[in-house]
């Protein structure tokens, strides 16, 4: 995110204070010129406020309320930017070059000022994730537990993937695929049809899976539950929890991927809904962030409603409000498309 140079900083002591000019006393200069000609507070708060001045204040109103809603997060968030800029650090000769791109890429006059905006990012975060929890209800976890929730499975893989090109023709990459999963069904066929099929399985893992990760301790994919893997395998999970212990699932199983092999090696029972309410709330915000297009909007607009937050200027509440407007349907338009 692009910011204009020294707008904050400018910002905060107009707003402020700190030793700079107050609006009480409007009229005292800030520049003077012969003659007793001069630019005064008034004449600069005026100037800024049509074209700088909101972006300031939103930073200033979000950052006051972060910090007091979440102070006992903030360590954690300037430790997180500290180590950002450090690591940005490794990549350039000398602080001149980072700085440089900093001013050039991201708009900052100094890498104080970057750090900064990726500790109040980072708080930012935190507080959207905290809102989108407080949405899942009780009852929603509850139903959750009740539908979904499943004791852990230890389960392994066999993994067989197309061996695809960029310069494939459509054709050539669809005979790739039909391959693929003709040599995990082949395979799958000579484990289901062994005397026994989990130690087949464990037998040809090595030699056939093309998931480097695991094929070298039998395929063994970890305990794991639904949350754990990302959505799109869940086919893999359904097909675990469909069978037995050391049972090889009957089919193959489609991801992006590729196509797997599936061997349940071990169950565990569910754990009770006070030890997994946590878990499961945390995993439905998941949805919740990744599913609501305005959710970020949303979630500050509602710590700054709690702060009761009033803006007193006419004219800067007539820019916020219609910028609040335009984040609004901007979200709406990519929600939309």
């Amino acid at each position: 995110m692009k910011r204009k140079i020294g707008i904050l900083s400018l910002g905060v002591l107009l707003l402020a204070g700190c030793g700079a000019p107050k609006l009480e006393n409007g009229q005292e200069a800030v520049v003077t010129f012969k003659d007793d000609v001069k630019i005064s507070v008034d004449d600069l708060y005026a100037e800024i406020k049509n074209d700088f001045a909101l972006q300031s204040l939103v930073s200033m109103i979000d950052k006051y309320i972060l910090e007091t809603e979440f102070k006992d997060y903030m360590e954690t968030a300037k430790a997180y930017a500290t180590n950002y800029v450090n690591a940005m650090r490794q990549n350039y000769e000398s602080e001149e070059a980072l700085l440089q791109v900093i001013q050039q890429y991201y708009g900052y006059a100094t890498i104080e000022a970057y750090e900064d905006y990726m500790y109040i990012s980072y708080m930012e975060s935190h507080a959207i994730e905290e809102y989108a929890k407080s949405l899942v209800s009780d009852k929603d976890v509850e139903k959750y537990y009740n539908d979904k929730a499943k004791g852990d499975v230890e389960l392994s893989h066999i993994l067989i993937t197309a061996q695809t090109t960029s310069d494939m023709t459509d054709d050539e990459k669809t005979q790739a695929k039909d391959d693929a999963k003709k040599k995990a069904e082949d395979l799958l066929k000579q484990i289901t049809e062994s005397e026994n099929p989990a130690d087949t399985f464990k037998s040809l893992v090595k030699d056939n899976s093309e998931d480097d990760a695991s094929k070298d301790s039998e395929g063994a994919l970890g305990k794991v539950t639904y949350g754990d893997l990302p959505s799109t395998y869940d086919e893999i999970l359904d097909a675990a929890y469909s069978i037995k212990d050391n049972e090889v699932y009957g089919k193959v199983v489609t991801t992006e991927l590729g196509y797997h092999i599936i061997l349940k090696t071990k169950s565990y029972e569910k754990e009770s809904l006070d030890d997994l309410k946590d878990e499961i709330r945390e995993l439905l915000s998941k949805d919740i962030l990744e599913n609501t297009a305005d959710i970020s909007i949303e979630a500050l607009q509602h710590y700054r409603k709690t702060y009761e937050l009033d803006i007193k200027d006419s004219e800067l509440k007539r820019q916020y409000d219609n910028y609040i407007k335009r984040v609004l349907a901007n979200a709406n338009s990519t929600d939309e498309n």
